[in-house]
C-alpha cells in the first residue's frame, strides 16, 4: 500500500490529522511526498490494524505451490 491508500483506507486526510494529532496539511503532505513517517506509520498500523488488512501485495504472502 502506498501512502494515499493508507490514509484513504483510515478515513482521509482528516481523519488521519485527527487520530495523529496533526494539523491536515501535514498529511497532505504525506500524500504529495508519498510518504508517512516512520513512527506515524507504526503508530497507524498499533492504533488501526483493520486499516491494513487485505490481500498480500504483488510478491508477498505465501509462494504458489509449483
Amino acid at each position: 500500500m502506498d501512502a494515499n491508500q493508507i490514509i484513504d483506507a483510515l478515513g482521509g486526510t482528516f481523519a488521519v490529522a485527527r487520530l495523529c494529532k496533526v494539523k491536515p496539511p501535514s498529511v497532505s503532505e504525506w500524500r504529495r511526498n508519498n510518504e508517512i513517517p516512520n513512527a506515524r506509520l507504526q503508530f497507524l498500523r498499533l492504533a488501526r490494524p483493520d486499516a491494513f488488512e487485505g490481500p498480500p501485495a504483488a510478491g508477498q504472502g505465501v509462494a504458489d505451490a509449483a
